[in-house]
């Protein structure tokens, strides 16, 4: 169930342009998992983890601070 609450969070954060602003400030997935428990998510830094690790480079700075780890640099073309 967990591991669908993450899933479920990125997806809503691909969708609403606050929560992307919001995640775009964190520094850790532990930042990442307080914001998504506001918004009524429950899952652990390894489960969003999980998640994480099914996306590109490219998606995941889309949604999140890049920096955060494990670090994700996104190289200019």
């Amino acid at each position: 169930m967990s591991q669908t609450n993450a899933a479920e969070f990125l997806k809503n954060a691909k969708q609403d342009v606050g929560l992307r602003e919001q995640l775009k400030t964190v520094m850790s997935l532990d930042q990442c998992i307080e914001i998504a428990g506001q918004k009524g998510f429950d899952f652990t830094s390894a489960e969003l983890q999980t998640e994480l690790d099914q996306l590109s480079p490219e998606e995941i700075a889309a949604i999140i601070n890049p920096g955060v780890y494990p670090r994700r640099h996104i190289n200019p073309a």
